[in-house]
């Protein structure tokens, strides 16, 4: 606040204001009464300015003082809020991350297959007579099943940094096109499993591995999509642990898993009619170095060489599997994208290279070699190709002197003609030269399969071979030679399917 002071001039100025304004006063008083009367109501004005000027001084150093004891009391409230503050954000970035909560996970397919006359139709990626042995052909327009996994997650984060995963999946399939299937659908929990990571305690090479226990599928099996066959499919009830960091550039895998067979039970005194089952102990060594992947796997089902099958053949009660793969960050170094590659062999129960120990009916000599090979890219802005080779060739599988030997290529194309729509076109081709040596009533055939489909396609964003949902209208045409409807347990030959068919649907597929 600015101190006021009055100059002699201005006391001046207003006596001689006062003079004229008051004639009568002048007379009664003097002119020296009157200067001293001005001058004390002066300085008494000058007093109570300073007066008041201090008592502002006071005022602000108070409000100066309550300030600084707000902002004391307040940064010491938000420090604490912001603690709090800070585990809540921190707790709904886990959340929105996947790291911590409920999470919910699908794929499901399904639609509508008609053939000619106007009835559904025989179809399906196995309706070859190659399909037994894991011959499968392209998908696309190739499917009549409604099928759905619902996978429901829930993950957990705790205070010293571990973490821990509990997984249920539940599965069903069926061909019927009724709403309620209950009678004739295969529900199932296909996985039921705990996992933990991060474990504060695990050092060395186990300081960023994690553990697991349960039903599950493997965590790095892969599969070529566009035949729904796995290159490698690993699963059944056991325990593991992945990512054990054995070198700077090897990464590991060990695991146990318990298969049954279903289809075959020892019967004794011990276990007289009890509806069984043999187990199929599959130790696992899956390893990492970089892009390489080697995978060994031994087999051992006690009692399974007891199980009654062709005259003089034994069925294997052992087993050995092994798979090397290359999985590429290109499109086979030619252009961006991805390719897998694999090659597969077995012997015993290993000779279902697939499906790891899922067949006991195998011998004790059976072998078999399998290729997988796919790719995706784009070749052009609006254009993506993703082509695959399957084939196997494999010997004594079920009798002795039997061969099974098929080779397949499929390519499927699309052509992105809007933001929400896109034509896709399939071309499968199969060869296949089955002689099983009279097993189970089937035939030996040679020949070869053929399909061809066109599908428009719907999408809420087109982009990629792996950007889903949509739903699809389709055509098919599929032929292949007669002498494959003679090989006994395929769709092929059945009445009114026997080669030259057109096939016509709509089919949705989902997955999140």
């Amino acid at each position: 606040m600015t101190k006021i002071t009055y100059k002699v001039p201005l006391v001046s100025a207003i006596a001689v204001a006062s003079l004229g304004a008051n004639g009568y006063a002048t007379a009664q008083m003097t002119i020296e009464q009157r200067f001293a009367e001005l001058e004390a109501r002066i300085e008494a004005a000058e007093q109570r300015a300073v007066a008041a000027e201090r008592r502002a001084e006071l005022a602000e150093q108070a409000q100066a003082k309550a300030e600084a004891q707000t902002q004391t009391q307040t940064t010491s409230v938000t420090s604490e809020s912001n603690a709090d503050i800070e585990e809540r954000l921190a707790r709904v970035e886990r959340y929105t991350e996947g790291e911590e909560g409920f999470s919910f996970g699908a794929y499901a397919r399904s639609g509508l297959l008609i053939g000619e006359d106007g009835k559904s139709e025989h179809a399906g990626p196995y309706l070859t007579p190659a399909g037994g042995e894991g011959g499968a052909v392209g998908r696309l327009g190739n499917e009549p099943d409604t099928y759905v996994e619902t996978i429901l997650d829930y993950r957990m984060q705790f205070d010293n940094g571990a973490k821990a995963l509990y997984r249920t999946m539940i599965a069903d399939g069926t061909t019927s096109s009724n709403d309620w299937t209950g009678g004739e659908s295969d529900i199932n929990v296909r996985q039921v499993f705990a996992e933990f990571s991060d474990l504060p305690s695990f050092t060395g090479v186990f300081e960023n591995a994690s553990i697991w226990a349960g039903k599950r599928f493997d965590r790095d099996n892969f599969d070529i999509h566009w035949l729904d066959s796995d290159v490698i499919f690993l699963a059944g009830t056991g325990g593991g642990v992945y990512d054990m960091q054995l070198t700077d550039s090897w990464k590991s895998n060990l695991s146990i898993y318990g298969r049954s067979f279903s289809d075959y039970a020892i019967v004794s005194d011990e276990n007289p009619g009890l509806e069984g089952s043999t187990d199929n102990l599959i130790l696992t060594s899956n390893n990492y170095v970089g892009n390489w992947q080697w995978m060994v796997n031994g087999m051992s089902a006690a009692d399974n060489d007891e199980r009654d099958i062709e005259e003089g053949q034994t069925a294997a009660d052992t087993g050995f599997h092994t798979m090397i793969a290359y999985h590429g960050d290109s499109f086979f170094g030619v252009s961006e994208g991805t390719f897998k590659a694999a090659v597969l062999h077995g012997q015993g129960l290993g000779a279902e290279t697939k499906n790891i120990g899922a067949r006991g009916e195998l011998t004790d000599n059976a072998q078999a070699t399998r290729l997988a090979l796919y790719g995706t890219t784009y070749f052009a802005p609006q254009w993506r190709v993703a082509p695959s080779i399957l084939a196997e060739t494999s010997e004594d599988r079920y009798a002795h002197g039997d061969t099974y030997n098929w080779a397949g290529i499929n390519i499927r194309l699309a052509n992105e003609l809007t933001q929400n729509f896109e034509m896709q076109y399939e071309a499968s081709y199969q060869w296949m030269d089955l002689d099983p040596q009279g097993y189970a009533g089937r035939n030996a055939v040679e020949g070869s399969y053929g399909k061809f489909t066109i599908a428009p396609t719907f999408k809420p964003e087109v982009g990629g071979f792996w950007q889903r949902p949509e739903i699809r209208l389709f055509t098919t045409f599929s032929d292949w030679d007669d002498e494959l409807n003679n090989y006994g347990d395929s769709s092929l030959g059945n009445d009114g399917f026997t080669g030259g068919q057109w096939t016509f649907g709509v089919q949705s597929e989902v997955w999140f």
